[in-house]
């Protein structure tokens, strides 16, 4: 860290931000979580990224540059080789005449500034950026995966008389796979098997992009290769199989969890890539709002009760559950989870992987946590009468219950209960907040352009009381979109952000649970007392030019009229 923890404490504390027993607790959690200062501030989301780094550029007297908000021109960024980037932590971003601006997490390295100077016969001016903001930043470095598998190939070829099938690079191949998803955010690799060629597709962003075509005869050879790291059996092509690699990068430990399928043509891989460097695990950074923030808060802080998080399979429950444990995770309590898989490690949370072939179910292993003498218990999911049950009771007796369910919004997570044949006053009695989520696309900022759309034509889709309350009587909106360009695989797009809706169970919403109102009413009550509907907190969010309506309107299934 370029400043001493003394003087961090020094910032934070003149800025009002924490007082001094607040301050021993973060630096207790740091020292626990084995993290660094700077990220425990932000995981315990004490103060966002982007305000911490302007407090520091302060403190250093030299200017602040949020990268991930402006465009990299082309030309500019190549100034500083991809290599030094990523171990220096810096990055060209502009130049204006004689001018090369440089973002640097450590404006102390004067060699650096120096070669740049040398190289480009210009004068440097030095910006402060944060450390997250230039490791998010540094895919404008994107190289084509095909050309680089190409070139490995073509390699090996050149120095050998013997085929690509007799002596292809497997191992480096698979590296190269692995290591690329990576530097790409992707949170899957699939690898499948076609009658002709291979195909190799990254889930980005939520999305599956082609990356890689490779020839069929190499097919088995790299499936054979992630088998042997997965530790699974290399003779068996009928039966599926699962598995976990880890893989040492320059960055950080990787975990890979390896699923492996008979198919058709062969055999297909889908490998889910679990980083955690960086991961935005803070709510302010995940996109809820303060108001939001604010509910959430009030919930994490009452000793019991239920805290649930709902929406459809990625749509980022899990990891605003773990957003949560951040914060709640002190030595003073006991925190314990059931998960289907354990995903990410929390240092100082005790976390348990089910296993329905040892009877290790949700059920069962939540019945085994309450014998541990919990503070805080997290439940990967209710997905049955006996779970749900479990986990009323364990909130009734005083403990802090967290979970998560598939429902469409927050409203109808209540009747969800009633299916699960719970009382609804125990429910009443029991859930304190429910947090309702979707994952929605952010525009590149490389890309990003303004756009006007008539007013006419969005009521097409979206009613025009909403309208009107999120942008005005104007007849037509400004908002943005990206127009597409190498670094977002000319989708527009780059990142994904969370639209949310958060409802306090209050004293009136209780009452008509118990009196088994459906979800319509219960919804009405809750905006009744201020609650942001997930389109509404979309809409709000690409007034800010952070999303598209037409992701705000994809995820949140608005039909046309």
């Amino acid at each position: 860290m370029i400043l001493t923890d003394n003087k961090l404490k020094e910032i934070i504390l003149a800025a009002h931000l924490l007082d001094e027993k607040s301050w021993n607790n973060i630096v207790e959690f740091a020292k626990n979580s084995d993290i660094s200062l700077t990220d425990a501030l932000i995981e315990k989301d004490i103060v966002p990224d982007e305000t911490f780094g302007a407090l520091i550029a302060k403190e250093l007297n030299l200017p602040f540059v949020t990268l991930s908000k402006i465009s990299i021109p082309e030309d500019v960024f190549p100034i500083i080789p991809e290599r030094i980037a990523r171990k220096q932590k810096v990055i060209a971003f502009g130049k204006e005449g004689n001018i090369i601006k440089l973002a640097m997490n450590d404006p102390r390295n004067q060699e650096l500034q120096q070669m740049v100077a040398k190289k480009t016969g210009c004068q440097v001016a030095v910006y402060f950026a944060s450390e997250r903001d230039i490791f998010n930043t540094l895919h404008i470095y994107k190289k084509d995966l095909q050309k680089r598998f190409d070139n490995l190939l073509s390699d090996v070829i050149s120095k050998s008389s013997v085929t690509v099938s007799d002596d292809a690079p497997i191992a480096k191949i698979v590296d190269l796979l692995m290591e690329t998803a990576y530097q790409e955010k992707a949170s899957d690799i699939h690898i499948e098997s076609e009658e002709k060629n291979s195909l190799v597709r990254f889930r980005i962003d939520g999305i599956l992009h082609d990356v890689l075509i490779f020839p069929n005869n190499l097919h088995e050879r790299i499936i054979t290769r992630i088998k042997i790291l997965a530790k699974l059996r290399t003779d068996e092509h009928l039966a599926p199989q699962d598995g976990k690699i880890r893989m040492k990068l320059d960055e950080e430990n990787i975990d890979l969890r390896v699923s492996i399928v008979p198919i058709v043509d062969g055999e297909k891989v889908v490998i889910r890539v679990l980083a955690s460097r960086f991961r935005e695990l803070s709510l302010q950074n995940l996109g809820m709002s303060g108001e939001d923030l604010k509910k959430v808060s009030e919930a994490m802080n009452k000793s019991y009760g239920m805290i649930l998080s709902t929406g459809p399979t990625g749509s980022g429950k899990t990891t605003s559950i773990y957003a949560i444990l951040k914060i709640l995770n002190t030595r003073g309590k006991n925190i314990t989870t059931i998960e289907d898989p354990v995903e990410y490690r929390i240092k100082g949370v005790n976390q348990i992987q089910a296993n329905p072939k040892t009877n290790l179910t949700f059920a069962n292993g939540l019945r085994s946590i309450l014998r541990q003498d919990p503070n805080i218990i997290f439940v990967g999911e209710i997905r049955d009468n006996e779970t749900a049950g479990i986990a009323v009771n364990a909130a009734l007796t005083g403990h802090l219950v967290l979970s998560t369910l598939h429902t469409n919004d927050a409203a109808t997570t209540l009747p969800r209960f009633s299916d699960m044949k719970v009382e609804p006053f125990l429910v009443a009695s029991t859930v304190n907040v429910i947090v309702a989520q979707r994952l929605v696309r952010k525009i590149c900022e490389m890309c990003k352009a303004q756009v006007s759309i008539r007013i006419e034509e969005l009521s097409r889709h979206i009613p025009i009381e909403l309208i009107r309350k999120n942008f005005g009587q104007d007849q037509e909106i400004k908002t943005f979109k990206g127009s597409g360009c190498k670094i977002c695989h000319f989708t527009g797009y780059s990142g994904r952000i969370g639209v949310f809706e958060v409802l306090l169970v209050s004293k009136e919403i209780r009452k008509l649970i118990t009196e088994k109102n459906d979800s319509d009413v219960i919804r009405d009550k809750a905006v009744e007392e201020g609650m942001t509907t997930m389109l509404d907190d979309g809409l709000q969010k690409t007034l800010k030019g952070l999303t598209t309506i037409e992701e705000i309107l994809r995820v949140t299934r608005i039909e046309s009229a």
